[in-house]
């Protein structure tokens, strides 16, 4: 057996969001993404209720220069506006989204959104070290504004 130190990458940013967390939580779904992520298409989502639920598991694809993505709700709270997901690359790296949702004072919602990458191979070491605080603040200003925008249009 091998044991050794992980190699790992974590960042968060806390995201504002126009409208109230009962709105914006049933829009972190697999399915309900493609709503208002240009170019979201999970290649196949399991799912008893036809959404998000605990243990829905889908996968995304890769394309030629990486493995399919293989996602599990490992946590999934509506009553809390909490999820939290696994997403495993093989020889990439494993990761932990967590995404917890408050109201503020505004009528909307800070969403926490954190994530964690740990290499389980070479390929992912090279990921992880190229997972900087810019890259990540510019990947969270850009789903926030495509969820801001998306709410916004469903606004009377």
């Amino acid at each position: 057996m091998k044991v050794g130190k992980p190699v790992r990458v974590e960042r968060a940013y806390t995201q504002r969001l126009n409208a109230p967390p009962h709105e914006v939580f049933p829009l972190l779904c697999p399915v309900r993404e493609a709503e208002w992520v240009t170019g979201w298409d999970p290649a196949v989502v399991f799912t008893r209720s036809g959404y998000v639920e605990q243990d829905c598991v889908f996968i995304t694809e890769g394309g030629e220069a990486e493995a399919d993505s293989v996602w599990v709700v490992s946590e999934w709270d509506p009553d809390a506006f909490r999820l939290v997901l696994v997403k495993v690359t093989p020889d990439k790296t494993v990761g932990r989204i967590t995404i917890a949702l408050t109201a503020n004072a505004g009528n909307g919602t800070d969403a926490r959104v954190t994530y964690m990458y740990t290499a389980i191979a070479e390929n992912g070491v090279h990921f992880v070290q190229g997972y900087t605080e810019d890259f990540f603040v510019d990947f969270m200003r850009h789903w926030e504004a495509a969820l801001n925008s998306y709410l916004a249009q469903r606004k009377p």
